[in-house]
């Protein structure tokens, strides 16, 4: 019985690790440009700071890190005119901004 308890313990813990590490995939630098942005648009404010660190956090507890880049990368290159855009504004990327626009949805519900 002690035996299958710490096991049972041991598992736990890597299990709360291993969803700790997948959740903190965010380098430091993505998250504090987010918190910039997101201060410039809402204001200087401490409130601010603390409201936009948790948006970044639910953003990063919805979206790897990876589909956050490509996301982001997608919403840029469509503000871009011309041709050169074209190729990001097809129903291909759609999903993946979607699913940016929901986890972000989902940080406002929750942080602001």
């Amino acid at each position: 019985m002690m035996i299958r308890a710490t096991l049972v313990a041991a598992f736990a813990v890597w299990a709360g690790s291993a969803v700790a590490q997948a959740v903190n995939d965010y380098p430091t630098n993505a998250r504090a440009d987010y918190v910039f942005v997101c201060m410039a648009t809402n204001g200087q404010t401490r409130e601010m700071l603390e409201k936009c660190s948790c948006a970044i956090d639910q953003i990063a507890s919805v979206l790897s890190y990876d589909d956050y880049v490509k996301a982001e990368t997608v919403l840029a290159m469509r503000q871009v005119p011309g041709e050169r855009s074209a190729s990001f504004r097809n129903t291909g990327t759609n999903d993946m901004v979607a699913n940016y626009h929901r986890a972000e949805a989902e940080a406002e519900i929750l942080c602001f």
